[in-house]
């Protein structure tokens, strides 16, 4: 049966990856993370300060502390369509790199269906889609998120392998700030290894960046200060629902304060697999995490989902979120590259191209306390 599988899957997977590398990604869309980041880099190469942007405008901003951009600087150095072709072809490639090390981690051989059947369906999410056309990192951040885990979980056996994963979750913190909560896993599990290339990496690269980038202060002195504003545009976390439709502070906060529990009750009730079931708790504990990041915090933007997929491959274990109808109906929501765009009723379906990923947030965020509550009544009936 695998290999009748495989027959269909692989052929399928190829096609679209193709198809989204060298049709839609270099065929681009109107919004555009590449030239951003290109010009920022650009700017450091010829000594002008990376900061100076139009921060009252709705384009994409160069939104990366000093040490990513001492990361991306070689960029600059390269002509724009080679660099950027360079950039779409490396992310897909750490994608499918992610996958394959993701199907290693629920304990499936590569050779099985799994990693052509992953391949397939997340070349065809908004959140690969997207990625490769708007051209931004958030593949490569997939495959230190994935790397990371591995790295993680088997430095019980093999301490040194904790070198690794702090390497890499340090390399992603450095990136996107957001990954910084991921040190909670090393944390429960004393894995000093780990905690200290998470915290190490970024200040370091912070450090040395900050004298050869021009204007580095700028990162503090304008671009955080915009960071702090919710804005109201290409933002599904709650705060930029909250802002787009503008509703009252109350109900705002009463339902913020309702998920953030959710989330924490759901990420310590996870604790009790921590060492009966280590793959099931770091994977489901990763995805908690970085969905109640995306729900909660001031921006979340939807093709951040991406980054959830290591909670997805929990399916092919014998107990996993995803063993529920809801999960899959959230997955639907934030994944799925769709327009809800309608000639008769054209506001609403504004607001669900705007925020299906906020309502498929908020219902991942249920259904992993809810999933992790019924695991917790089965496990006290069995004693």
């Amino acid at each position: 049966m695998n290999s009748r599988i495989n027959v269909a899957a692989w052929p399928v997977a190829v096609l679209l990856v193709v198809h989204r590398v060298f049709i839609i990604a270099r065929n681009g869309t109107p919004t555009d993370d590449f030239t951003t980041v290109y010009n920022a880099v650009a700017r450091m190469a010829s000594g002008q300060p990376v900061y100076e942007q139009a921060y009252n405008h709705v384009d994409p901003l160069y939104l990366y502390t000093p040490g990513a951009t001492l990361l991306l600087a070689p960029l600059g150095h390269l002509d724009f369509s080679l660099a950027r072709g360079l950039f779409i072809v490396a992310n897909a490639a750490a994608i499918i790199a992610a996958l394959a090390v993701l199907t290693l981690i629920v304990d499936r051989k590569l050779t099985s269906p799994v990693w052509p059947v992953s391949i397939a369906l997340a070349f065809v999410t908004e959140s690969v889609t997207n990625t490769l056309a708007f051209t931004n990192i958030n593949g490569v951040l997939l495959l230190c998120l994935a790397v990371f885990l591995w790295a993680f979980l088997r430095a019980e056996r093999t301490p040194q392998l904790g070198w690794v994963a702090g390497v890499v979750i340090g390399l992603a913190i450095v990136i996107k700030p957001q990954f910084a909560p991921l040190l909670f896993l090393p944390l429960v599990k004393i894995q000093w290894r780990s905690l200290a290339g998470g915290v190490v990496v970024p200040v370091i690269l912070n450090l040395l960046a900050w004298p050869v980038v021009p204007g580095a202060s700028g990162f503090f002195e304008k671009l955080l200060p915009y960071l702090s504003e919710t804005r109201d545009y290409a933002n599904s976390s709650w705060a930029g629902f909250h802002a787009y439709v503008n509703f009252g502070a109350g109900l705002y906060w009463t339902v913020w304060l309702i998920f953030a529990g959710l989330t924490a009750a759901a990420i310590l009730g996870l604790l009790r697999w921590r060492n009966s079931d280590p793959t099931l708790w770091a994977l489901t504990t990763s995805g908690a995490i970085m969905v109640g990041i995306f729900f909660l915090s001031s921006l979340g933007q939807q093709y951040y989902s991406m980054w959830l997929f290591p909670l997805m491959f929990t399916v092919v274990l014998p107990r996993s979120v995803f063993h529920s109808a809801g999960a899959w109906l959230a997955a639907f929501l934030f994944l799925a590259s769709v327009s809800w765009a309608s000639a008769s009723h054209p506001d609403a379906g504004r607001l669900m191209n705007f925020f299906t990923a906020t309502a498929g947030w908020a219902l991942l965020i249920v259904a992993i306390f809810a999933t992790v509550a019924g695991w917790w009544r089965a496990a006290r009936r069995a004693v």
